[in-house]
């Protein structure tokens, strides 16, 4: 029986339910058998089939329970996690490690460009001649302007110049109907032709009344009244003289000459206009180019100066040069000066006349005025960029044979665009004129491309105003 048993409840052991029923029947037997899982023969085989559990049909069985999901070992989560944790520090060893070489590879080189110095060019002193200038800005004008109008009444008959033609004094351009003037002068002329042989015949009998007078032939009264009818005579012909000339000046305005040599205007009439005398039409305007005077104005301040070298009986050169101050236009002489101070700007008018030989330079053109008051000569020039000001003084930094710079203080004579003239720096001496802001007494320097050798370099210079001093500014 217990054998049987054994069989029948084989197919539970599969299922999940099947393990408690084998455990619940072995406990059952090992009780029925005495504590003896073997199954002691001790007991009697009816006891063990009447404790046996009747054996289910098989189409009566359920089929088992899905199982349930398998799920990871807690040491499989453990390690994920040292790995992952593993991986985080390799990536921040490696960042700190590329940073730190990139720190190193910065301080490196920074260090070894402050053991090179700062990149500087340099620029050499010489000695040479700079000129003063005095700049100003001025208005081209011409010496002369015309502006010619109508003093007789007429028609146009002719126009004889182009817009714009260079005329020479004694050009004919315009010409007005002479007919009606014409015909007036030689009425004129006819009364004075008259008047002339009545003073003609008038002088003939006072000479005979005068011989007749010596004689006693007639009265003295008669030979005064004689005289006296000359003398109105002669008045009438020079009234009529003078008609003449003024018709002879009225036939002249019918053909209008150029009074100067210059260039005309835009036309302003055309023929078979009619002008009338004393009306404000402008007939042309003519204007003068060859000379060309430029007014300009210059700064009360810089007037003493300038009168020192005139009181001297020196010409003052004058340069025009264009509105952007780029090139020059023409070069002349300072010819006058106005005699008073304009109070609303503070500055005095100059003239200065040029040849304009080109005809460069156009009434009412703005130039640039640059007027030369004098030269200094075998002074002190070094490269304009060199020169430094702190506020107060000037100074270069002098470049030394060990390649460092010192600080030297100068004074500035002049300037213009490339040199400046200083005093308190010998000649040859190498100064910086670039890297400025990284500079300091005593700094080093790297020279970019071939330094200038000379005998004079090193800090202990000895300037044209005195001894160098290495003080910084």
């Amino acid at each position: 029986m217990g054998q049987e048993n054994d069989k029948s409840v084989q197919p539970d052991l599969q299922s999940p339910g099947g393990s408690s029923e084998k455990v619940h029947n072995s406990q059952s037997d090992e009780a029925h058998n005495g504590g003896h899982p073997d199954g002691d023969s001790s007991s009697p085989p009816e006891e063990q089939k009447l404790l046996a559990p009747p054996a289910i049909p098989a189409e009566q069985r359920q089929l088992p329970p899905p199982a349930p999901p398998k799920t990871k070992p807690r040491w499989r989560n453990k390690l994920l996690w040292l790995a992952a944790l593993a991986l985080l520090v390799l990536a921040a060893l490696v960042i700190y490690h590329f940073r730190s070489a990139a720190k190193e590879n910065a301080a490196s080189a920074k260090a070894k460009e402050q053991q090179a110095g700062a990149a500087i060019t340099v620029g050499q002193s010489k000695t040479g001649n700079i000129s003063i200038y005095v700049d100003a800005l001025g208005t081209v004008t011409p010496l002369n302007t015309i502006t010619l109008y109508s003093q007789i009444t007429g028609q146009v008959i002719a126009v004889h110049y182009n817009e714009g033609q260079m005329v020479k004094q004694g050009d004919p351009l315009i010409d007005i109907d002479p007919r009606p003037y014409e015909s007036t002068l030689t009425q004129a002329q006819g009364t004075l032709e008259h008047d002339q042989g009545v003073l003609a015949e008038a002088r003939m009998d006072l000479q005979r009344y005068k011989t007749a007078f010596e004689r006693n032939a007639i009265a003295r009264q008669q030979y005064e009244d004689q005289e006296h009818v000359v003398t109105q005579d002669e008045g009438t012909v020079k009234a009529d003289q003078g008609t003449v000339a003024y018709d002879q000046v009225q036939l002249s305005y019918c053909h209008i000459v150029s009074p100067i040599t210059g260039r005309v205007g835009l036309r302003l009439v055309d023929p078979g206009n009619t002008v009338f005398a004393g009306s404000s039409s402008t007939l042309v305007v003519i204007t003068q180019l060859q000379p060309i005077t430029v007014v300009f104005n210059v700064s009360e301040d810089d007037l003493g100066q300038i009168q020192t070298q005139l009181t001297g009986g020196r010409t003052l050169e004058v340069d025009a040069f264009d509105r952007a101050n780029e090139k020059q236009i023409e070069a002349g002489k300072l010819t006058s000066l106005d005699n008073q101070v304009d109070t609303t700007t503070g500055t005095v008018k100059f003239r200065a006349t040029f040849p304009n030989k080109n005809l460069s330079l156009y009434p009412n053109q703005f130039v640039n005025a640059r007027l030369l008051v004098r030269t200094l000569r075998s002074v002190t020039l070094v490269p304009s960029a060199a020169v430094q000001h702190n506020g107060t003084n000037a100074f270069v930094y002098v470049v030394n044979a060990n390649n460092t710079v010192a600080v030297q203080q100068i004074t500035v004579l002049t300037n213009n665009d490339q040199e400046t003239a200083v005093q308190g720096l010998n000649a040859g001496v190498n100064v910086a004129t670039s890297g400025f802001d990284r500079l300091e007494n005593g700094a080093q320097v790297a020279i970019r491309g071939q330094p200038q050798k000379n005998s004079q370099g090193g800090g202990n210079n000895s300037g044209t105003g005195g001894s160098s001093s290495n003080k910084a500014p």
